[in-house]
């Protein structure tokens, strides 16, 4: 009988997909490289709310280790390290492969913009003596979250005379925060009887940003007057600057520890800055790889990828030509030989909720990265669907390096679903499928991720970029 059960054991181990948590497949220096590598990527959370700031982090993390800023015709030789900036919103950085171009580039895409509230542009109104900015929503997000929580403004201003001010209030620990309000369970009885999706509306997530009127009884509107004193004060702006701004309230949450075994961070806009984090980390590691290496890291996914620095864009494929170009190539001929892993996140299986997910084919976490051969909503409208060869490939080279994966769609068939950029790569007749991190509460203002999955994530590029 015994031998039997060792039979059936060895016979389960060989033929069953692989399944444990990560924990009892990692050594425990492993397990300390993980913990290591998430101290810097909660430093880049912190630093990087908005996707201004991370290309200016990513810039800066570039720099270091050598890379320059690309101009097309610039001589390119193997071991070069360049990067392009577009429009201080989007960046791809790139390393020249010892092969030759035309046998393609590796290829990895993330985004760095996350749901927020951006202000309108004209925003600041007074009412009843309280002064409050008037916001519109950016991505998908439930509206009822960002009530009664501490919001920092980030952002950038262009004064009438071209002058740009650099803004962020609320994230030093002397900074004044802002607040949008929520009503009092006592009169909320009419607001509890809308449903979920309208227990706040769009046009009520007003900021609170003061209260105090400026010292002049025979001035109207003097809250707002006191407001804008404040700010020219500081910034020498009007109100009219406003129109030529770009603002957004981001929760002020720093990225910490979550659980008593610290396993996993508790943090604002791991939605899609876990993969474009660990994308960059794989990038910056890279030294003299055989293919050429591109790595972009796009804004606008959450809105549709719209717009020049959004990957409907053709910086992309503008930037692959140029580089082509400086190689005797065409960027035609580089596309077509390419490869790409689509940096996004999927959503993790949360046992409260469990009605969402299909048990069989959802991710986990501190089971390693997610493989999600499509994406897409119902009928896979909006996806890629990567081929079963090239799903192939990348199984055999995360198995082969010892990489802790996982596969898994987002939600039910019916339930709903997403997109990601991969759509826009392949068509560019990229071979291409999307690889992240499961997250938790994804798109609210605290999203949750396992330190195993972020640095799966972060090996996962490694080895493919090196490959």
């Amino acid at each position: 009988m015994s031998d039997n059960k060792n039979a059936a054991k060895e016979l389960k181990e060989k033929l069953f997909a692989k399944k444990k948590n990560g924990v009892f497949r990692m050594s425990d220096d492993e397990l300390k490289a993980c913990d290591s590598f998430c101290e810097d990527y909660k430093k880049f959370l912190d630093d990087a709310k908005t996707e201004r700031e991370a290309v200016k982090t990513a810039v800066s993390l570039l720099e270091s280790k050598g890379f320059k800023e690309y101009k097309p015709g610039m001589k390119l030789t193997a071991g070069d390290k360049i990067y392009r900036n577009n429009r201080g919103k989007a960046i791809i950085a790139a390393i020249i492969g010892s092969e030759a171009i035309e046998k393609g580039v590796r290829l990895c895409a993330a985004h760095i913009d996350s749901p927020r509230l951006d202000l309108k542009q004209n925003p600041l109104y007074e009412d009843n003596e309280i002064a409050l900015f008037k916001t519109h929503y950016y991505g998908g997000i439930k509206k009822y979250q960002w009530t009664a929580i501490p919001l920092a403004l980030h952002g950038v201003i262009i004064r009438a005379d071209g002058s740009e001010v650099c803004v962020t209030i609320g994230e030093d620990e002397q900074d004044p925060v802002f607040c949008i309000t929520d009503l009092l369970p006592h009169l909320a009885g009419d607001q509890m009887k809308r449903n979920l999706g309208q227990g706040i509306k769009g046009e009520e997530l007003n900021i609170l940003i003061g209260s105090r009127p400026f010292k002049d009884d025979e001035t109207s509107e003097a809250v707002k007057l006191n407001i804008l004193n404040v700010l020219y004060e500081k910034y020498g702006i009007t109100e009219s600057d406003f129109i030529s701004a770009e603002l957004e309230a981001v929760p002020t949450f720093k990225a910490k520890d979550m659980g008593f075994d610290r396993s996993m961070i508790g943090a604002y806009g791991h939605d899609d800055r876990v993969c474009a984090y660990t994308a960059l980390a794989a990038t910056l590691e890279c030294e003299n790889p055989e293919h050429t290496v591109v790595t972009v890291l796009t804004d606008k996914e959450e809105t549709g990828s719209d717009g020049n620095t959004g990957l409907c864009s053709a910086y992309l494929k503008y930037f692959i030509a140029d580089i082509a170009e400086d190689l005797g190539s065409n960027g035609r001929t580089v596309l077509s030989a390419s490869q790409c892993l689509s940096a996004d996140v999927n959503a993790a299986y949360d046992p409260t909720f469990p009605e969402v997910n299909e048990r069989n084919n959802c991710a986990y976490i501190n089971k390693g990265v997610c493989v999600t051969k499509f994406t897409g909503a119902r009928g896979k409208a909006g996806t890629s669907d990567a081929s079963a060869e090239y799903v192939g490939r990348i199984r055999r080279l995360l198995d082969k390096e010892n990489v802790i994966w996982q596969t898994g769609e987002l939600g039910k068939v019916d339930m709903g679903g997403g997109g990601t950029v991969a759509a826009y790569i392949a068509n560019l007749n990229v071979d291409t499928i999307d690889v992240g991190v499961p997250v938790l509460s994804m798109h609210a203002p605290y999203e949750i991720v396992s330190k195993i999955d972020v640095y799966m994530a972060y090996r996962a590029f490694a080895v493919f970029i090196a490959d």
